[in-house]
């Protein structure tokens, strides 16, 4: 691939190799994604041993031989490498920021409730069967959007409409025509009626006269209120005792956050175990260079599984976080619901008449953490639902290795788990007088030790690179290494000496290896890397994952704003017109005389001056008034009333000017 060639044509090969390549993926009965046949071509191109340029621009004849290649890897059966991709694709494209989860989860329910909103800020009616209607389509709007109960529930739905109440709302006009409205409790402990107490169908009518904007926002206020009170209903119903916050949390919070954790929880301990004996199997080959006489071990099948585990429990441990993270944000919001129902029982307990401008900003609050525990329990149904979805992608190796195999392979070598390779290195620990020509970091001497985007993934880049592609876990106590603005972890101090004394070999080897694996690219994070591969990197797909930045220190600097004198002289004109009014200013002063007077009373007061100029009076005339008449004129008509067939006679009576 030559640099000339220019990225529109570039695009237009690609496209076409894509398009091509998933046809015939199609035509065979396994559906691929464009984002995977994408970076299926990308990795077939850079690894080595097909024998592609990228130096130099496509025959046809490698287009053949790449789409050959590329459809070859797709309709791989029981493949980990396979597995490990897809599973990379899937979890690019449907995990995000838990900002951008909580966004998409407001979207979507917002467009749920779309068409009803419509239905009832479009609506025209003005019989009384049409407003009935109108009515209860607001009531299914404030039961959909609260999440309270369901629709179909008539029971929920009386309590909603309001058929009888726990509270009545009184209200009166003054004459200034402002409305002052108290909530009165009642002895009855019945189903509330809070739409029905908060928005009677006598207010349907002003109502209908709102601009849309305002309908929809009397609407969500409405849903506030009422599911504010429905709550505080519901906790009121054990006779006054504290309420049980687990009765009033959501459905789907209920279900979801027990069950989530446990689960991730549970998939990513049978991952991490797997990854241990597949690593000490690896360690173990190794170690003695190749697998023992007489004995045929797949140690490729054995890297890409360990691979894949790898992969899957990276993503279990970032959906674990997210999921720990959603558990502490729902215990803040349940600590916060039930101080607000303790304010509010406390704020209407044993009173006659409660005004709701001290209540109904309560209801609202109550609604908002309502909402916010609905938010939680539905992230945490996304992040079960992406664990469960990534069960798949680790089937093959565990169908190729299964457990009486896998131990069989063990044999006498020693499982080790990750924390207990952490423990072995601990007191090992770099001087970096050792090498005084790198840069050590170590937990003492550096601020933000823990925040520091390790390189590979915290993988040892000396295992991986002299140990054929081995993942050994990095521990950062024994010395981080900062080589051009990356950091490097090592798995022992031995390990970490001799990276250090060539850096650029081993981090040009550990590319090799991850062109022969590509889902190495993903795993140990090195998207930056092979982006600089080749002038069609930035157009194949999959390389959306952004890079850790790299840490600096901040540094500032302050200066004067001017620390040289202007030269600027402020008295300068350039108008000579101005300096001629100013001359005649100074030659009037001279003219003018300074007059004071004193008396007995201000003699002792300070003295004062003033100077005035004596008006002048001036006159011009520059025009004349003229000025002219006409006769007005006027005429008198006689004989038109009295005589049916008398004659009309017009007489002038106009004068002339001059008389």
């Amino acid at each position: 691939m030559s640099e000339g060639m220019s990225r529109a044509s570039a695009e237009i090969v690609i496209e076409n190799i894509i398009r091509e390549i998933s046809r015939e993926c199609a035509a065979r009965g396994h559906a691929a994604s464009d984002s995977l046949v994408a970076f299926m071509v990308k990795a077939v191109i850079l690894d080595p041993r097909n024998g592609f340029n990228v130096d130099r621009t496509l025959t046809k004849q490698d287009v053949q031989k790449l789409e050959g290649l590329c459809l070859d890897k797709l309709m791989e059966e029981c493949s980990p490498s396979l597995d490990t991709i897809k599973m990379q694709m899937y979890f690019n494209m449907n995990y995000t920021s838990r900002r951008e989860f909580l966004e998409e989860i407001h979207r979507l329910g917002e467009s749920r409730l779309g068409v009803v909103s419509r239905e009832i800020t479009d609506s025209r009616g003005k019989t009384w069967e049409e407003l009935h209607a109108l009515y209860n389509k607001i009531i299914t709007y404030i039961q959909l959007r609260s999440g309270i109960d369901s629709p179909a529930d008539d029971s929920a739905v009386r309590e909603a409409a309001g058929s009888t109440s726990l509270f009545s709302i009184k209200a009166s006009r003054a004459k200034t025509e402002s409305t002052v409205v108290h909530i009165f409790l009642t002895s009855r402990p019945v189903v509330p009626a809070a739409l029905q107490s908060v928005f009677p169908q006598t207010e349907l009518g002003a109502f209908m006269v709102l601009l849309k904007r305002d309908k929809e926002q009397q609407l969500k206020e409405l849903c506030m209120l009422v599911t504010g009170i429905r709550l505080f209903n519901k906790a009121g119903r054990r006779s006054g005792e504290e309420a049980d916050l687990s009765e009033l949390m959501p459905a789907v919070l209920t279900v979801a956050l027990p069950v989530t954790a446990h689960s991730v929880e549970k998939e990513l301990k049978a991952s991490q175990t797997l990854a241990w004996k597949y690593t000490a199997v690896l360690e173990s080959l190794t170690e003695c260079d190749g697998p023992p006489a007489g004995r045929d071990v797949p140690v490729v099948l054995l890297k890409q599984a360990l691979y894949n585990v790898r992969q899957h429990e990276a993503f279990l441990k970032m959906l674990l976080s997210d999921a720990c993270v959603c558990a502490e944000h729902v215990e803040t919001l349940q600590a916060e619901l039930s101080s607000h129902m303790k304010l509010l029982r406390e704020t209407v307990q044993s009173k006659m008449a409660v005004p709701t401008a001290k209540v109904f900003p309560l209801f609202k609050s109550i609604s908002k953490l309502w909402s916010g525990l609905q938010d939680e329990g539905e992230l945490l149904n996304v992040l079960s639902n992406i664990a469960l979805n990534l069960q798949p992608f680790v089937a093959s190796q565990a169908k190729i290795f299964s457990e009486a195999p896998l131990d069989v392979l063990l044999e006498a070598s020693k499982v080790k788990t990750d924390e207990q390779r952490m423990a072995e290195s601990s007191d090992e620990r770099i001087v970096p007088a050792e090498m005084p020509t790198q840069q050590w970091l170590l937990p003492e001497t550096t601020a933000g030790f823990c925040q520091l985007p390790l390189q590979y993934n915290a993988v040892c880049g000396h295992t991986l690179a002299s140990r054929d592609g081995l993942l050994l876990p990095g521990n950062p106590h024994i010395g981080v290494l900062h080589h051009e603005e990356k950091f490097y972890v090592f798995s022992s101090k031995e390990a970490a000496l001799k990276f250090a004394a060539g850096p650029g070999a081993f981090v040009t080897e550990v590319a090799e290896k991850a062109k022969q694996f590509p889902e190495l690219i993903r795993l140990l994070e090195l998207h930056q890397q092979f982006s600089r591969v080749s002038p069609y990197s930035e157009i194949l797909l999959g390389e959306t994952s952004p890079v850790k930045p790299v840490t600096k220190c901040e540094s500032g600097t302050q200066t004067d704003v001017h620390p040289a004198g202007t030269g600027v002289v402020q008295s300068y004109e350039w108008n000579e017109w101005a300096l001629r009014r100013k001359a005649i200013q100074l030659a009037d002063l001279r003219s003018k005389v300074t007059h004071s007077a004193q008396t007995d009373l201000s003699h002792m007061r300070r003295d004062g001056a003033t100077q005035t100029w004596l008006p002048k009076d001036a006159a011009c005339q520059s025009k004349r008034d003229g000025g002219s008449s006409v006769p007005k004129p006027q005429v008198y008509l006689s004989g038109l009333r009295g005589q049916r067939d008398g004659r009309v006679v017009r007489t002038n009576l106009t004068r002339s000017v001059d008389e």
